[in-house]
């Protein structure tokens, strides 16, 4: 995957960040309505009310980042959305992480789909038509907002829902800990939001996500150094899509172990050439003087060690998130 050069925030200046985000949201929050936290459909004089209203759309937002795409969040905002029989819901990606739209079908167990398989192409590719038919397994196929992640990624994905019931969803690569619900009533009854209120609201949360990702950094941060790199980190909330302490400076024979010690995102550590199939290892650390490694899949809590006998400069990326900023440097001195 190509990787991104693009300008980034110094780690060193959450506030500059944060004050950022705050200066959008801040409007929206003196602004949003009272009951607009809890989301719940109810029978006040909230929202739209005509009896014979026509088919509406709803617009869901799928993933969150800062700016640099350094941190991304894991949540479809609304979390749950009130619509009724007949409307289409679109979800549009917001964000350089991949995630996927998935309606399981009848029966299928989520740890059934776990973890993400990208050889998987009905995990890959969208599945199912554009009507949803309460049951079957559908799925939006990747999702990101950018077009050189590596994957056959779509932007946005649509879905109608003629008949009423309460139907859960959730994103295959984030697993149990990214998921959604779209809650469809009768045609005609009143709705309780308007679509002004649902984007208040997200970004709102939009805004505590990415600060929970910021301090995470930081208290990733404390636990880093020259021999050990975290790789990211991730709390179910928010993802650091950055290698922490991403430059390091050790002596030949000394070891560097790579950590992802998160809870929901894969990563890899991969020098040299980029593997056709980065989710198996290629070389071997233990003896590692230049050109190609690999250290496979890296699931959450997973290691990788590398012993570096051989003095030199060397670049790794994190195959899956590379484009977003995610390489770093070993310098090596005798």
């Amino acid at each position: 995957m190509r990787r991104n050069h693009q300008t980034r925030l110094s780690l060193h200046k959450p506030s500059l960040i944060f004050a950022a985000l705050l200066a959008l949201a801040l409007p929206l929050a003196l602004s949003a309505p009272a009951g607009a936290q809890s989301l719940k459909r109810t029978t006040t004089t909230q929202g739209q009310h005509a009896k014979n209203h026509a088919p509406q759309t709803w617009s869901v937002q799928v993933g969150q980042e800062t700016p640099n795409q350094a941190i991304q969040g894991m949540a479809f905002l609304p979390t749950n959305v009130y619509v009724d029989a007949g409307d289409t819901v679109s979800w549009t990606a917001k964000s350089a992480e991949i995630h996927t739209v998935t309606f399981l079908a009848a029966g299928q167990s989520l740890e059934s789909t776990q973890p993400f398989n990208p050889a998987d192409p009905a995990q890959l590719f969208s599945q199912g038509g554009s009507t949803y038919d309460g049951h079957s397994y559908y799925n939006s196929g990747v999702m990101t907002n950018v077009a050189n992640s590596g994957f056959p990624a779509v932007t946005n994905y649509r879905l109608t829902f003629p008949t009423a019931g309460t139907f859960t969803y959730y994103c295959l690569v984030h697993g149990a800990m990214m998921k959604g619900t779209v809650h469809v009533a009768r045609a005609g009854t009143p709705y309780p939001f308007t679509q002004r209120q649902y984007n208040q609201l997200a970004t709102l949360q939009s805004l505590a996500i990415l600060w929970d990702g910021l301090k995470l950094w930081h208290e990733t941060a404390r636990l880093a150094d020259p021999h050990h790199v975290y790789a990211g980190a991730d709390d179910g909330t928010a993802m650091v899509m950055r290698f922490i302490q991403p430059t390091v400076k050790v002596r030949v024979g000394e070891k560097v172990t790579f950590i992802n010690n998160g809870m929901a995102a894969p990563h890899t550590v991969t020098f040299g050439a980029e593997p056709a199939n980065f989710a198996v290892p290629v070389g071997d650390p233990a003896t590692f003087a230049g050109g190609d490694l690999n250290s496979g899949l890296m699931l959450p809590g997973s290691t990788f060690t590398v012993t570096f006998t051989k003095a030199g400069t060397f670049s790794y990326i994190c195959a899956l998130h590379d484009y977003m900023g995610m390489v770093g440097t070993v310098v090596v001195r005798n």
